[in-house]
């Protein structure tokens, strides 16, 4: 399953209580929808750094990131692509 798609399930099975697809577009905000509010925020960042094995920084809990599926999409494809600091050097992570 992608990455969008996991995102995906989260919100539809989560906030909105349904798996009917339909009901989400990947570019819809989640705040300015009513789909998420600041307490949902902390459960998504909760949920990505579960499911993804991710650190979320304080200062990267932005609308940028988690305000559509597209956003957090990419944010959390970004973060898997930073790389893992393993003593003194750079491990890349995929």
């Amino acid at each position: 399953m992608s990455i969008q798609s996991q995102i995906r399930r989260y919100i539809l099975e989560n906030f909105l209580f349904t798996d009917d697809e339909t009901r989400l577009r990947d570019d819809a905000s989640f705040l300015e929808e009513g789909i998420v509010d600041s307490t949902g925020v902390l459960e998504l960042v909760m949920f990505v750094e579960e499911t993804f094995g991710i650190e979320v920084a304080d200062e990267e809990i932005l609308p940028e990131n988690f305000d559509s599926v597209e956003r957090l999409t990419r944010y959390v494809e970004a973060k898997l692509r930073e790389p893992v600091f393993a003593g003194a050097e750079a491990v890349a992570v995929w």
